[in-house]
């Protein structure tokens, strides 16, 4: 018998959550708080013009369009290398972002961070995802009670994803080194306002087939790409959340597209020849 467990390298059917897409009303805000700020990269390829953003954040980017503000109805994780160097960031960066909702406050493992608009974000330094040095290794959404059982059933049987469920909670592996948690909560939840998530699946035919089946497709955007929004139990069909998935196949454009990254602690006076890229070393 091997002395290893070889299921936990298992991958379920997504392979990425690629990106989080939140407009935004300021694309020089944005600016200030996603690359000057979190210290993340700007991609130097596509929509760098002021009506979009994408901004790298290692394998993972968000993407923020110029629009109405919109909010994720919970918190979103993201792996920095340096905590120390994002205080001082953010303390750089405090006197123009005065009037936005922009804060911070540090807690046992990790920075609570309010964005300009009312994105709650945390921040962890290195170590604490093994798998993840720089990125994006969760999204935690919040949804009302009683739901994440059937939440956990729509990931599993309908999108081919292994799910953990644990009291009013329920974790949705994506990839090797990231998940999608739905955790319950009491409080009142704000009505949906349209952000999305993009992920890339292995079996692209399957989910859709079955979506399509139940009139949950709401785009046909091209062959390799497909978007839904209603999360149903499909014990019975009923709603229990939205979230937009842009779902893309392995042979989508963009899959597998290296992403530029910047070493955040780089700047005019401590810039050394070479030293401009992020690496894990």
């Amino acid at each position: 018998m091997s002395e290893y467990d070889r299921s936990r390298e298992d991958v379920g059917n997504v392979q990425l959550l690629e990106h989080i897409n939140l407009t935004v009303p300021d694309q020089g805000v944005a600016a200030l708080f996603y690359v000057t700020g979190l210290g993340f990269t700007r991609d130097p390829y596509i929509d760098f013009g002021t009506f979009n953003m994408w901004v790298n954040a290692g394998e993972q980017q968000f993407h923020l369009p110029k629009a109405e503000a919109q909010v994720f109805r919970g918190h979103i994780a993201i792996v920095l290398p340096d905590l120390d160097d994002l205080k001082k960031r953010f303390k750089f960066i405090a006197k123009p972002m005065a009037g936005t909702l922009f804060g911070w406050e540090e807690r046992d493992d990790y920075i609570a961070v309010t964005c300009p608009w009312g994105n709650q974000i945390r921040a962890y330094g290195p170590g604490k995802f093994p798998n993840m040095d720089l990125g994006i290794p969760y999204i935690d959404m919040h949804v009302p009670p009683d739901t994440t059982p059937g939440i956990g059933r729509f990931y599993e049987r309908v999108l081919g994803c292994p799910v953990v469920s644990e009291a009013g909670k329920v974790r949705v592996q994506m990839g090797y080194n990231q998940e999608l948690i739905f955790s319950e909560t009491d409080q009142p939840i704000a009505d949906y306002d349209n952000h999305h998530i993009a992920i890339y699946v292995s079996s692209f035919s399957g989910p859709h087939t079955y979506l399509a089946e139940r009139q949950l497709i709401t785009e046909e955007s091209n062959q390799t790409q497909y978007r839904f929004q209603s999360i149903v139990d499909p014990d019975n069909g009923e709603v229990l959340t939205e979230l937009e998935h842009e779902v893309r196949s392995m042979s989508h454009a963009m899959r597998g597209r290296p992403l530029v990254n910047r070493n955040p602690a780089v700047n005019f006076f401590t810039f050394k020849k070479g030293n401009e890229r992020f690496s894990t070393a």
